[in-house]
């Protein structure tokens, strides 16, 4: 019977994703029995009051099926205590609430901070003086969302600060992305099955790309976006996720520590940028009318669209480089990883279009998620030219049901003490690690030009220009959303 203590319980973060997500886990019989829910915010609601508010945006933001009476039933297990997280004297209130709720003999609690991140280092200092912290009567286990630090050196003082308080197997540094069905498939398309992984290798692969492309403009965000940037909003986490997923090796066993054991090594293998590498491995851009945004300087110099080449230096990925890509307002929403695979040594054929083309394999993440695997056929009554055809698998297709909210996972995962989906502490320095380089150059006298493009394209001209410097082309994403 656990207990989940929600820190911004007011914000967006909780009626956006986590109560719909918990609602939907309680609707499928998955949540634990008797799961209590306890929002901890300043603003002044009463457990009635919140959990009429929940309900509408529950309904409002469930992507799956919304049923009243059972929310109603589901609304007794969720309780609301004001406080101020800067306030001890506000968490041995929370103590005395939650002994209330709970049995005499305790149970589990997870502490989710869905807080702005300068409020993680006080709220996990009054958790430890309160005593909250104390697992004698139950696992204790506490939730930390993105960023985690804005550079390394902040990084771990936030992970020294933590581990003051709470060891390392009772911290879960939650990225939406890695709750994703279609990352979780990654692994299983690649470990499950015997025709990927003998050909996942630099003898048959060319290059991978990783693009994570936002239709939005900064919007509302423009204060925080300003200080942040591309690099440190998607770089640093989501993207370096995806890459270290497509580059790890098999894992002894899907475990926790195996499974990021073997995340970390592919951070450690990635070759550090200097100064120079950034000047030719890296771009940088931001729309038009960005600075023109709520909260953005009028001369901000921070970008909202970057790419990124980088090197894994092992064995296995020697010689292939890694393109990422990512940026606001773009002509679509959409998170796809390409595999494009080597020419064939010896080409009889020429395809339709008078040139050669590859196999690849496109991961569509996010929409139309799915898998399309592309090679070369015969056109039916034309000689012997080619063309590139496409084999699909679509998860909306096969399965009828929707695809989860991503936090479901994670929130389940939690609640069963396993981090296998989870940022460890080396993991994140170590992203950070990559990162802090390329942010050093680019906020250096001597940075990087600034490109400009259009809202709703496909980032600046000059990304194309400086794959073609490679002899490649950005994979264009567009047929396959269409084709979803």
């Amino acid at each position: 019977m656990p207990t989940l203590v929600i820190f911004g319980a007011s914000g967006d973060l909780t009626s956006r994703k986590l109560i719909p997500s918990l609602y939907q886990l309680n609707r499928k019989g998955r949540l634990p029995a008797d799961t209590r829910v306890v929002g901890v915010a300043r603003s002044e609601f009463t457990d009635e009051s919140w959990r009429e508010n929940l309900a509408k945006t529950t309904e409002q933001f469930s992507e799956e099926e919304f049923d009243a009476q059972t929310w109603t039933a589901f609304a007794r297990q969720i309780y609301y205590q004001p406080g101020d997280i800067g306030k001890l004297e506000d968490f041995n209130v929370l103590a005395r609430r939650l002994k209330s709720i709970e049995p005499p003999s305790g149970g589990d609690r997870v502490y989710y901070l869905a807080t702005a991140p300068q409020f993680y280092g006080p709220a996990i200092e009054h958790l430890g003086a309160s005593g909250l912290a104390d697992d004698a009567l139950g696992a204790r286990r506490v939730v930390i969302e993105k960023p985690f630090g804005m550079d390394r050196a902040s990084a771990r003082d936030l992970n020294r600060d933590v581990h003051k308080v709470f060891r390392e197997d009772q911290v879960y540094r939650i990225d939406h992305y890695l709750g994703k069905e279609t990352v979780q498939n990654i692994l299983v398309l690649r470990f499950a099955n015997t025709i990927f992984e003998p050909i996942w290798n630099r003898n048959y692969i060319d290059h991978v790309q990783i693009t994570v492309a936002e239709e939005v403009p900064v919007g509302r965000r423009g204060g925080y976006y300003d200080r942040s940037g591309v690099l440190r909003d998607m770089f640093q986490n989501h993207l370096l996720q995806l890459l270290m997923v497509v580059a790890m090796e098999a894992p002894v066993r899907y475990k926790a520590n195996p499974v990021r054991d073997e995340k970390v090594k592919v951070l450690e293998a990635i070759r550090p940028l200097d100064p120079q590498a950034v000047a030719r491995d890296t771009l940088r851009a931001q729309y038009r009318g960005y600075r023109q945004e709520p909260g953005v300087a009028a001369d901000s110099q921070t970008a909202t669209f970057a790419a990124l080449k980088l090197a894994v230096d092992n064995w296995r990925w020697q010689g292939v480089p890694f393109y990422l890509r990512s940026g606001k307002n773009m002509a679509c929403r959409t998170t796809q990883i390409v595999i494009q695979f080597r020419d064939p040594p010896h080409m009889m054929f020429r395809s339709s279009k008078g040139i050669s083309e590859a196999n690849r394999l496109v991961i569509q993440v996010q929409p139309g998620e799915g898998i399309r695997i592309e090679f070369l056929t015969k056109t039916p009554d034309a000689g012997m030219q080619l063309q590139m055809t496409g084999l699909d698998f679509q998860f909306a297709q096969r399965f009828s049901q929707k695809m989860p909210e991503a936090y479901q996972r994670l929130l389940l995962d939690v609640f069963n003490g396993d981090a296998s989906l989870f940022a460890r502490a080396d993991e994140v320095e170590l992203a950070w690690g990559v990162i802090d380089p390329i942010l050093a150059a680019w906020e250096s006298s001597g940075r990087p030009d600034l490109h400009e493009y259009e809202p709703n394209d496909w980032g600046p001209t000059a990304a194309s220009v400086w794959m073609a410097l490679d002899g490649r082309d950005w994979y264009d994403v567009c047929p396959v959303l269409a084709h979803h």
